[in-house]
């Protein structure tokens, strides 16, 4: 049965709006009570702390710019001031949400839809397999080895490195005959590493430990000696760890010795900020070398390791275009671009000769070319047709040999398959489906489920579909969704999509999600441009100085929802995160009218000044360079802190982050909270959340993560009017 949409009570306040000595206190618009037990949350003042305003202004291409929480940039571990700013949101946010009845019911729903058992690829060395496993709402997944009998040994357990579960298990590969493997270790959520070596025989920890790894890559020499791996230097005594994140570099780390003496294997000290990382071929002939200023662009250098000399030879330089490297068949390197091919294709060039030429070996198709692999004697090549995954073979010479029937509408996030191997394995998911490992005989063609996860949610009550809106330049734009079969008339339906860096975002398995769908709302996933569901030009079409159209994309979807009766006029919700969270941000402050609550969470949110915090001047060639006065006016016009509009009413906003996160540094929320508060947006509540001693989202624990999307769903529940039992 449809739930029916509960109509809030939005008339009259109850309170004025009034600014005391130590608060800012609003009341919000008043409704029937939840229950007897709690207080209604429309009926609650809220006194949201004091959040001074500092005389910061500066002026930049004759603009004036005040910045009056720059305080709030400010380290908590170290910063009073901050830290007891931060105690106060904490506690009234906390108190609110602890109003919201529906907290319970998404509680237990997502620990239903979280409890299913996942796998990654396994990865094969040897007659040895490697594979990450967490069952049901275990914390961290345990690293798993099933030898050629079926036999399984636990070999990693991370759930006895930390009482709280935030010592993760984070980036690993096994040595290639399969007797050690190297793993990195995650505390709190930093993306800073420590990696260290298990010796497979004796389950035992070896001597071997390296520090200051991050945004790194683990790739074992052939002979096992060693592996390389990407760090920065160690930061000098009295340095914040994250000040200043420059000349990162790969090593090679020989196994049994201290980490003083690993071997700089590749540098770029004339381009200190950028990003190297190394990876090996699957014959481990090749070190690949990928060199990026972006995280989208990235040079490619190859070292020949059986050569002598070992010296980087640059292969592409100066790179505007996408390139990286499938494999080898023997001296030629297999390579997917989109270098006159905005859809990509695949070439390939002979490394042998005194100059390598590239040859167009599988041309661009009309569909988008997202990954290829090779695997036994055929090429698996991954494709977004309307951003849903396709798997098309190719032999080697490029030659079509037909399609992998996958299981139905969703999307292929990973393949690994061998040269000298006939089987390989991928991972599909779609809405009603979670993430699921096939094997597939590249010789037979036959396919199975490597392991079927056992969910304890009714997935196939989830039906999916697909819709096409015109956004405002007229501009075809896809959209997903997914709510219980049978449903008809408008229900509160929660939008989200991403559109930064070229990621694609095809349909998948949300274990977040799920519950809002399953408890009777829809979910509408946008592919916004920014994003890669259609090639290099769709995120040319959202990036830089076109940073505006995936929000007119956003805002295009919102209106399709309501105008189609998917949603109710007041019950759209929406959500993102990371450069999603930027998205909510810009969005909301454009069109405060067509949503009931916005979440958006670890967003960028300081478009002048995030370049300045840890990594982020990685995303300059994304966003753009405030040196730059077209830049700077363009970040300027959308930079969701500095354009929060008082006068107009807002949805009802939950911004949540993390202490721990160094990737978009909490400062961001902080400032744009500090923003809405102070602002007279209407009587909605615009709440601060703060994770604890987790970061971005990585290794975040599964308890961390249910209590957090609890109060994510019940919150726009309560604002969108989802009725819940």
């Amino acid at each position: 049965m449809v739930p029916m949409i509960s109509r809030r009570r939005l008339g009259k306040a109850v309170c004025v709006f009034a600014v005391l000595a130590d608060t800012q206190r609003v009341c919000v618009a008043g409704g029937a009570m939840a229950n007897e037990s709690s207080p209604d949350p429309d009926a609650l003042q809220i006194a949201y702390p004091k959040t001074k305003r500092g005389p910061v202004i500066e002026t930049q291409f004759a603009v004036s710019v005040p910045d009056p929480y720059r305080w709030l940039e400010g380290d908590p571990r170290t910063d009073k001031i901050v830290a007891a700013w931060i105690e106060a949101q904490q506690r009234l946010t906390a108190d609110y949400l602890s109003n919201l009845p529906g907290r319970d019911v998404f509680r237990r729903s997502l620990a239903s839809t979280h409890d299913y058992e996942r796998l990654v690829i396994p990865q094969k060395s040897g007659d040895r397999y490697f594979f990450t496993r967490k069952a049901g709402n275990q914390n961290q997944p345990v690293l798993v080895m099933r030898d050629g009998t079926g036999g399984e040994r636990i070999l990693i357990d991370p759930a006895t490195w930390s009482k709280d579960g935030t010592v993760a298990f984070a980036e690993w590969r096994a040595s290639r005959d399969g007797t050690r493997v190297a793993y990195a270790v995650q505390d709190g959520g930093s993306d800073w590493r420590t990696i260290r070596v298990l010796d497979v025989t004796t389950g035992k920890q070896t001597n071997d430990a390296v520090q200051w790894a991050r945004f790194t890559q683990i790739a074992w020499a052939n002979d096992g000696s060693g592996f390389y791996y990407s760090r920065y230097p160690e930061p000098g005594r009295g340095v914040a760890v994250d000040a200043s994140l420059v000349n990162h570099a790969v090593y090679f780390h020989r196994i049994g010795t201290p980490q003083a003496d690993d071997t700089l294997f590749f540098a770029t000290p004339s381009k200190p900020r950028r990003i190297n990382s190394a990876g090996l071929t699957a014959d481990g002939r090749y070190a690949i070398i990928y060199s990026s200023d972006d995280l989208v662009h990235a040079d490619v250098s190859v070292v020949d390791l059986e050569r002598r000399g070992r010296s980087p030879r640059p292969l592409i330089q100066n790179a505007q275009d996408r390139w990286s490297v499938i494999g080898n068949i023997g001296t030629r390197l297999l390579l997917m671009t989109d270098k006159g091919a905005a859809r990509s294709k695949i070439v390939s060039v002979d490394f042998a000769a005194s100059k390598p030429a590239f040859i167009d070996l599988v041309p661009e198709q009309d569909v988008i070319l997202t990954g290829a692999y090779i695997a036994g004697d055929r090429i698996l090549a991954t494709y977004l047709v309307d951003a849903k995954s396709e798997i098309r073979r190719y032999k080697h010479d490029g030659t079509a040999d037909g399609l992998v029937k996958l299981p139905g509408f969703g999307s292929v996030s990973a393949v690994f398959g061998e040269p000298e191997d006939r089987e390989a394995f991928f991972v599909y998911a779609s809405f009603n489906q979670p993430n699921t490992v096939y094997r597939y005989d590249v010789a037979s063609g036959q396919m199975g489920a490597w392991v079927t996860p056992k969910i304890g949610a009714d997935l196939t009550s989830i039906t999916v579909e697909q819709r096409f809106f015109q956004s405002k330049d007229g501009t075809r734009v896809p959209m997903f969704i997914a709510r219980r079969k049978g449903t008809s008339g408008p229900v509160p339906t929660l939008l989200t999509g991403y559109g930064g860096f070229a990621i694609s975002m095809p349909p998948g398995y949300s274990a977040m999600l799920t519950p809002w769908m399953l408890q009777g709302g829809a979910v509408a996933l946008v592919n916004i441009r920014g994003g890669g569901e259609y090639g290099a030009a769709w995120h040319a079409a959202g990036r830089g100085l076109k940073k505006q159209n995936g929000f007119d994309d956003m805002i295009g979807a919102a209106e399709y929802l309501r105008a189609s009766k998917i949603a109710p006029p007041d019950g759209v919700a929406i959500y993102g995160d990371s450069a999603g969270g930027l998205m909510v941000g810009a969005v909301v402050n454009q069109r405060p009218d067509l949503f009931a609550a916005a979440l958006p969470s670890v967003g960028v949110m300081d478009m002048l000044r995030f370049g300045k915090f840890t990594g982020g001047a990685l995303w300059l060639g994304e966003y753009g360079n405030t040196e730059c006065e077209a830049d700077f006016r363009n970040l300027l016009s959308y930079s969701p802190y500095h354009n929060v509009r008082a006068g107009k009413p807002y949805p009802a906003i939950l911004v949540t982050t993390a202490d721990a996160d160094n990737r978009v540094v909490p400062a961001h929320s902080f400032k744009y909270a500090g923003a809405l508060q102070a602002a007279d947006l209407g009587p909605r509540p615009r709440l601060l959340r703060v994770d604890t001693r987790v970061g971005h989202g990585t290794g975040k624990p599964t308890t961390k993560v249910i209590e957090e999307a609890a109060d994510m769903m019940a919150f726009v529940a309560h604002w969108t009017g989802l009725k819940l039992p």
